[in-house]
């Protein structure tokens, strides 16, 4: 089991939705994972059927901040969208019922 692939949720608007309409989970893995690892990872973890994995990495963010405006760098992330079967679902995302 590769559970430690799998660092977090991705809990935004945008991903509860896709969790609501179309069965499309979010979470950010780590950046050494493939799609396969992941898929495996999702299926035994939350014990789901898994239909495909979709990977984006987000580019390391330089910033200024503060006061002072000091430079600070976000890390390179790594975000993974799993599409579920239609009757297949994560109870850890709280999607509600139809609108």
């Amino acid at each position: 089991m590769n559970a430690y692939l799998i660092k977090k949720p991705v809990v935004t608007e945008r991903s509860l939705d896709l969790a609501k309409r179309e069965h499309v989970y979010t979470f950010e893995v780590e950046m050494s994972a493939h799609k396969g690892q992941i898929k495996e990872a999702v299926a035994s973890i939350f014990g789901v059927k898994v239909l495909s994995v979709n990977t984006v990495v987000r580019h390391r963010i330089k910033k200024k901040t503060g006061r002072k405006r000091l430079n600070t760098v976000r890390p390179k992330t790594k975000k993974a969208y799993v599409t579920l079967a239609a009757d297949s679902h994560i109870d850890l995302f709280d999607v509600g019922g139809e609108n």
